[in-house]
């Protein structure tokens, strides 16, 4: 049993109960670890304050949330009346409801941001290889999440995306029915399903959530955080073991997203009370109208942060098969020539290639556009044992990286775009050439992170104070 520690009679009272509270309870123990005392690079830029942003709009939702669960009502004859009731009759309701569909938008925006901040800076490399993990579990999670919402007001869109979602996992050979069987509950989208997506929305998802937010941190907090030059600062430190180009994360960084979280909240605020369906991109015009089985909309969609991963989906149709096929067949070709294997792992290689093919020629296109939706995420796991960079920030990669980089984005919020609009021919070949573009550049990534000319990295953090 620890000892506790004593403190003068005369102490202020605020500091006897602090002291009270840290005999019991390790609160300024931790608080000092995770933020008066942990030192982070002191060369952060406003690209580092998306991670915090990301973690206000988490209390957002589940504040918010915690009031919508109040006063909905998850039955399929009740909930669309209960959302409306909700807008209508509820004091604050319409506020509430609109911070929490803006609030799912946002979650999106600041996460994918976050993301594309590890991306460039190399956030991802060692020793920050789980950082990363738990970010992308993260992100998975984050979207089953906003999936099992997008359910609960029982509008057109909300039954009829799900319809069409639900029914994706039907093309999985052998246990696809059984699995779409179990996930609605129903042979169709009905209250049965409502029931279940709420029980996760509500309870299950967001705990998992909570605990790979903590995970992440934890993880961060152990390696320490990555910085736009990619050194490490914990490599130069005084003889107190301090970092000397770190600074306390607590008060300097605390009042640094103080600040952003600010300009944030003036940009949500203006959104919620003036535009909270942004055009119908944020809350779809077909959602206002209770949900019909009897009446199919014009145009199945999904909200905006789903749209990439949906145009992957739609890529691939029977004619793009061949193409991956062929894509399969030549990097098979290229893996035997190039790469440094004996006799029996290229026998493997071309093996595991013919099997590949005439699964891809046996099995439906609809099963490999859920393969390559599913694939367009799961491969950002791996990214940190795809990337042979030797170095890790942008900033010291060949210039021609930072091009690449910048058409890896564009061709992301072209299918962005392309999945929100009807399926045409043209639209089909851009979002082809995007799926290809997309998966070419994380597989290709041993390959050309390697190439061009590096500029020296420094052994100390640049930094030019303002």
């Amino acid at each position: 049993m620890a000892e506790f520690k004593e403190i003068s009679p005369d102490a202020p009272l605020g500091q006897k109960a602090l002291n009270w509270v840290d005999n019991r309870f390790p609160l300024s123990k931790l608080f000092n670890e995770h933020m008066a005392e942990y030192y982070a690079p002191k060369n952060f830029n406003w690209w580092y304050i998306f991670g915090s942003l990301a973690l206000l709009v988490l209390v957002i939702q589940i504040v918010t949330g915690i009031f919508l669960v109040m006063h909905y009502k998850p039955d399929a004859t009740t909930a669309f009346a209960s959302v409306e009731y909700i807008m209508r009759d509820v004091p604050w309701g319409w506020l509430i409801r609109y911070m929490h569909s803006t609030g799912a938008s946002a979650f999106f925006v600041v996460v994918y941001l976050h993301m594309y901040r590890g991306l460039i800076y190399g956030s991802y490399r060692k020793p920050r290889e789980l950082v990363w993990v738990f970010g992308c579990a993260i992100f998975l999670v984050l979207m089953a999440e906003a999936f099992m919402g997008y359910l609960l007001p029982w509008g057109q869109m909300s039954y009829w995306g799900a319809q069409v979602i639900v029914n994706l996992f039907s093309a999985i050979p052998f246990v696809g029915p059984d699995l779409a069987l179990l996930i609605r509950g129903d042979f169709v989208v009905g209250d049965a399903t409502l029931n279940r997506f709420f029980s996760f929305h509500v309870i299950a998802v967001p705990l998992v959530l909570l605990g790979l937010v903590v995970a992440h941190i934890i993880a961060l907090h152990e390696v320490g955080s990555n910085n736009p030059d990619g050194v490490e600062i914990k490599a130069t430190k005084d003889d107190k073991g301090i970092p000397l180009d770190g600074i306390p994360f607590h008060p300097y960084y605390s009042v640094h997203d103080i600040f952003g979280v600010s300009l944030f909240l003036m940009v949500f605020s203006a959104i919620v009370f003036f535009a909270p369906e942004f055009g119908g991109y944020f809350l779809e015009y077909n959602n206002f109208i209770p949900a019909d089985p009897l009446v199919t909309p014009l145009h199945i969609a999904p909200v905006w942060y789903f749209t990439p991963f949906y145009s992957m989906l739609r890529a691939i149709t029977s004619e793009m098969m061949y193409a991956l096929i062929a894509c399969v067949l030549l990097g098979a070709l290229l893996g035997v020539i190039k790469a440094r294997l004996n006799m029996v792992m290229k026998g493997a290689v071309v093996g595991g290639a013919v099997v590949l093919v005439a699964l891809m020629m046996a099995i439906d296109a609809k099963f490999w556009g859920v393969v390559a939706m599913g694939g367009a995420v799961v491969i950002l796991f791996f990214l940190p044992w795809l990337d042979n960079s030797p170095v890790k920030s942008i900033r010291y990669r060949p210039s021609w990286n930072k091009w690449l980089y910048l058409v890896f984005v564009i061709n992301f919020l072209i299918l962005g775009y392309l999945g929100v609009q009807p399926p045409s021919p043209v639209g089909e070949r851009v979002s082809q050439v995007g799926t290809l573009f997309y998966f070419g550049f994380f597989l290709l990534m041993p390959w050309w992170s390697r190439l061009g000319e590096f500029k020296p990295v420094p052994s100390r953090v640049t930094f030019h104070p303002h």
